[in-house]
């Protein structure tokens, strides 16, 4: 069991992702054509980079798989309010979306836990938010940064704004319900909260921290 998660692990640290679990659920259940495509962290614009950070996973750079402050934050939000709140780093995200089926379970979490562990061992941080952003789901069919950016702007993910960028992002807590050219009010506001936070991230130099670990939290997107 080990021996072949560490090898599949460490192969996915070199090679891309042919398909994930969540993926091939899509393909069986959906209607309409199957859109993936992986590229390298180097053909991704920064802006979407940031973006996801400012959104997803401010302390990306910082943890070594699990944000305390996040899940303490949660826990008290969740006492107070009907509505739940997650705290699911990008390294938690990439772990489910990348190796373990979409289903949620006890056995899932554990399996989930086991996963982070090893590739915030094995990864590079850059590596975590290159798959992060090549593999979430953007729409219905639709997975990740290159496909997304062809589909809703007609250009490659390199390319795309600042507000394009925000726009994938801002759909990602529930991408088959919301919608990348058709935002609601919720969405909408996703997007300029967004916006705001790569700015106050300082824009791209927030991506030198992903070469530079650190125990000092930056901001709280839910603040």
């Amino acid at each position: 069991m080990i021996t072949v998660s560490l090898a599949w692990i460490l192969a996915y640290r070199i090679l891309p992702p042919p398909a994930t679990l969540t993926m091939i659920q899509r393909i069986i259940m959906d209607e309409g054509v199957f859109n993936y495509q992986y590229v390298h962290f180097s053909k991704i614009s920064p802006f979407i980079k940031v973006c996801a950070l400012a959104a997803e996973d401010q302390n990306l750079p910082f943890h070594y798989g699990l944000d305390f402050d996040a899940i303490n934050q949660a826990i008290e939000k969740n006492k107070k309010s009907k509505k739940k709140y997650g705290a699911s780093t990008i390294s938690q995200q990439v772990a489910k979306n990348a190796f373990l089926f979409p289903q949620r379970s006890y056995l899932r979490k554990g399996l989930e836990l086991y996963f982070t562990f090893w590739i915030e061992t094995l990864w590079p941080k850059e590596k975590i938010l290159e798959m992060y952003l090549n593999i979430s789901e953007m729409g219905s069919l639709v997975f990740g940064v290159e496909a997304a950016s062809n589909c809703y702007f007609k250009k490659s993910a390199s390319k795309i704004s600042l507000k394009e960028s925000a726009s994938l992002i801002a759909v990602l807590p529930n991408p088959r319900k919301y919608k990348v050219k058709s935002p609601g009010n919720y969405i909408a506001a996703r997007q300029s909260k967004i916006q705001s936070l790569y700015h106050t991230l300082d824009g791209k130099l927030y991506l030198r921290a992903l070469y530079v670990r650190s125990d000092q939290p930056i901001y709280n997107f839910a603040q």
